[in-house]
């Protein structure tokens, strides 16, 4: 093997660098320990990852090629082995690789802990889809590497991607003590609430720029390629007949969110049996495109039946057709902003749980406490609102956690 060999890669390398920016950056970005000998990046499609890495090259490297950058999805792969690149680069000076889609190359978890064993001082950074259950594979990497998941952009985010404002984020704690100064200083800047209705039908996927009217349907196209491609791709016993399963149960799901389940009529719908529809719906969350609400803290190895299913994020939700009630939509954006940093559990009262102590009810601005009224540490999270006051919280600052 010699630089011709492997000149497609630097093509697509030094391509997708020029066309990186510096602009924004990921709220993870600063959170990561970049000086790890073993880094994993895991998040569902379209959420950054990839950005993140150049961003990260182009900002420490001021020879970008003492860096390599590989998607392993390369149809490169299909005639050369990952081994023997990594081989040449290393003997060629270069001990920082960054490899993106992981998950796409056979045995993968065998590969990472290989030249982790074999190289002692290359670092090797990689990100790979959201389902990876790198402590449950076969090679065990757990012992070896710092693992992150990235999120799609909050609400406080996508504010700054748009050039309105930049702000701090706040800690549920915060939020639920200090959250009207906090609206107070963001309201006297911006019409918050118009961006808010903006956010929500545009702004969970960082790529609905360069998108634009297209955006939706782009979304629809990568939930495609999330159920034909990611999911066989890490859980590879699933079947042909499997997968379409798991794409009628997705749209079972998309036309009558919030679904609460009756878990046995609709493991009869699919034609399945009911810890096959367990399972699916967990897959379907670990991927990013379900959000299942549980009585008790969501355990990935001991599948419970969700009392209620939502999608995703608010997005999802207008690109696959559901039910875009208002009411529906405000409990989606909660769970899913709330739900990043904190556990999320179905209450026998109210909307949901936080933390197994807080209590909230998500509504519009005329909601009242009268279903949680005799609860403590009970909280309403309203729409169409600016400013709050007491225990009653605008929903937009729930965007603000991360």
């Amino acid at each position: 093997m010699d630089y011709a060999d492997i000149q497609p890669l630097l093509n697509v390398y030094h391509r997708k660098l020029a066309a990186t920016t510096l602009d924004f950056k990921r709220y993870l970005y600063k959170q990561i320990n970049w000086d790890v000998r073993l880094l994993g990046i895991k998040g569902a499609r379209g959420v950054g990852k990839t950005t993140m890495l150049l961003q990260y090259i182009k900002d420490n490297f001021d020879n970008v090629d003492d860096a390599f950058y590989v998607s392993l999805d390369n149809l490169w792969f299909q005639n050369h082995d990952v081994t023997e690149l990594v081989e040449f680069l290393y003997t060629h000076g270069i001990n920082h690789l960054f490899f993106d889609e992981v998950h796409k190359y056979g045995n993968w978890t065998n590969l990472i802990k290989n030249l982790y064993d074999n190289y002692p001082d290359l670092k090797l950074i990689y990100t790979g889809s959201a389902m990876l259950s790198i402590d449950n594979s076969k090679t065990d990497l757990s012992r070896r590497q710092t693992l992150y998941t990235l999120h799609g952009l909050s609400f406080r985010e996508y504010l700054e991607y748009e050039g309105v404002i930049s702000l701090p984020p706040i800690s549920l704690e915060q939020l639920l003590k200090e959250h009207t100064s906090y609206a107070m200083d963001v309201v006297s800047t911006i019409k918050v609430l118009k961006f808010f209705d903006q956010y929500l039908d545009n702004g969970y996927y960082p790529y609905y720029k360069e998108a634009g009217n297209d955006y939706s349907l782009r979304i629809s196209e990568v939930a495609q390629l999330v159920l034909d491609s990611d999911i066989p791709a890490v859980e590879e016993s699933i079947t042909y007949s499997t997968r379409q399963k798991i794409k009628k149960l997705l749209m079972v799901v998309a036309e009558n969110v919030p679904l609460e389940l009756n878990i046995n009529k609709l493991s009869a719908s699919l034609g399945a049996t009911r810890d096959s529809t367990l399972k699916m719906l967990y897959l379907l969350d670990k991927a990013g495109l379900l959000n299942l609400l549980t009585d008790k803290a969501k355990d990935y190895k001991h599948l419970t039946g969700p009392k209620k299913i939502y999608l995703n994020n608010t997005n999802l939700m207008k690109a696959l057709g559901s039910n875009l009630s208002k009411g529906t939509q405000w409990e989606t954006f909660f769970a899913n902003q709330t739900g990043t940093v904190a556990t999320l559990t179905m209450p026998k009262k109210g909307d949901f749980l936080v933390e197994g102590k807080y209590l909230f009810e998500v509504g519009g601005a005329r909601k009242t406490f009268d279903q949680i009224a005799d609860v403590p540490d009970s909280y309403l999270a309203v729409d169409n609102v600016e400013i709050g006051n007491g225990k009653r919280i605008p929903l937009w600052l729930f965007g603000c956690l991360y």
